[in-house]
């Protein structure tokens, strides 16, 4: 994750709700390191999951886009106090450029370890969004605000073009919009196709001088916004009209039925992905703005701290996973090979309770050396490479 711009009249708000999707994706990944069925199927896999496991996923599903639409109001913000757009731009592609780099040989082996796999994952598609906006940034605000609605609201009229179909470009085009194995026989995948999360960061840079407004407006053109997009999803959901490849249909029980409407498509995120969890960050921010005491100081904290935050949350995860594996009676190899090929026994890990308990337990303990670091970022402004931490 990269908070980018400088620490200078942060806005709490935005801070609290960078923070709070932190602490939710924390979540999503303890569950991935601690509960054996991660290893089994998708927590949204409707022929296998349970309630608590599938909303447990599904409240993480506001994490990537509210942190990419943040990272676009970010550089609109820092862009406004450098009033300089060269210099932005370079700033930009040099943040896009190290968090891709970040992703691909410091996260990717966390969650592929001994393999020498790459995942492209969320800094892969937010460094990428941060590279294009290095161009896009050029541009008036309400130009690049209309690059990036079209990017949201047209981008699932591709969804019908294949790798398979494109021959040499196949590859190439997994980039950008279908997951699939990296080009060039490298070892690997593209989780988080880049276009949609383009048109995300492009829409929050477009959005950023509505944080110029006085508050009450920028509250009140925040709710509209979050209310409209959530009926625009129900309105484009009910009737499966556009929006989302995977059709909602009626299942064995009303609950499951409610699932499979809010089960939409996160690889690539879909239109109707886009709409519910952005549509509820809008309403979170003007609700997180006044959120008082040491619940909203801690979420700040962390949310100044996003990419220190997120590289120690993922390996202190890990090793404890693997610690708790050793202690079951499990081999490195036996880790291995249940990464591999999945299948791990039934008591393997510590289950989703144990999850939570080990998010619980993350969270706590990185909320000291977050602290320390945001302090020492705020003191040491001529320590100009901390802003890539």
């Amino acid at each position: 994750m990269s908070d980018v711009g400088s620490n200078d009249n942060r806005l709490p708000g935005i801070d609290r709700l960078r923070g709070l999707v932190m602490v939710l994706m924390a979540l999503d990944h303890m569950r991935d390191f601690f509960d054996a069925d991660a290893l089994r199927f998708r927590p949204t896999d409707l022929t296998h999951t349970y309630r608590f496991l599938f909303f447990t996923r599904f409240v993480t599903h506001f994490c990537a886009p509210t942190f990419a639409l943040l990272a676009g109001v970010g550089a609109y913000l820092h862009g406004a106090r450098l009033g300089d757009p060269r210099r932005l731009s370079f700033f930009l592609a040099s943040r896009g450029l190290w968090l891709i780099f970040l992703d691909v040989f410091v996260i990717s082996p966390a969650w592929a370890p001994g393999s020498g796999r790459v995942e492209l994952g969320t800094l892969y598609a937010i460094g990428c969004g941060l590279l294009a906006l290095s161009a896009l940034s050029r541009l008036p605000a309400r130009i690049v605000f209309a690059v990036g609605a079209a990017i949201v609201l047209g981008h699932n009229l591709l969804d019908g073009i294949h790798a398979e179909a494109l021959g040499a470009w196949g590859p190439w085009w997994r980039m950008l919009h279908e997951p699939g194995p990296l080009p060039l026989g490298a070892s690997g995948s593209v989780l988080y196709p880049a276009l949609p999360w383009i048109g995300v960061v492009a829409l929050g840079y477009g959005i950023g001088p509505l944080f110029h407004q006085p508050i009450r407006r920028r509250d009140r053109v925040l709710c509209g916004a979050g209310l409209a997009s959530l009926a625009a999803f129900v309105l484009l959901r009910s009737g499966n009209f556009y929006g989302d490849p995977a059709s909602w249909t009626f299942q064995h029980e009303p609950m499951f039925t409610l699932l499979s409407f809010l089960n939409v498509t996160k690889y690539p995120p879909s239109l109707l992905y886009l709409l519910i969890t952005l549509g509820c960050a809008a309403l979170a921010l003007p609700a997180l703005e006044r959120l008082p005491g040491r619940a909203g100081g801690a979420l700040a904290t962390f949310g100044r701290t996003p990419l220190f935050f997120y590289v120690l949350h993922i390996y202190i995860g890990l090793a404890a996973a693997m610690a708790l594996a050793l202690a079951q009676g499990y081999s490195f190899a036996d880790i291995a090979k249940y990464l591999n090929i999945g299948e791990p026994p039934p008591e393997f890990g510590a289950g989703l309770g144990g999850a939570y308990v080990a998010w619980a337990l993350v969270v706590a303990a990185l909320y000291p050396p977050c602290r320390w670091f945001a302090d020492l970022k705020r003191r040491r402004k001529d320590w100009q490479w901390l802003s890539y931490l």
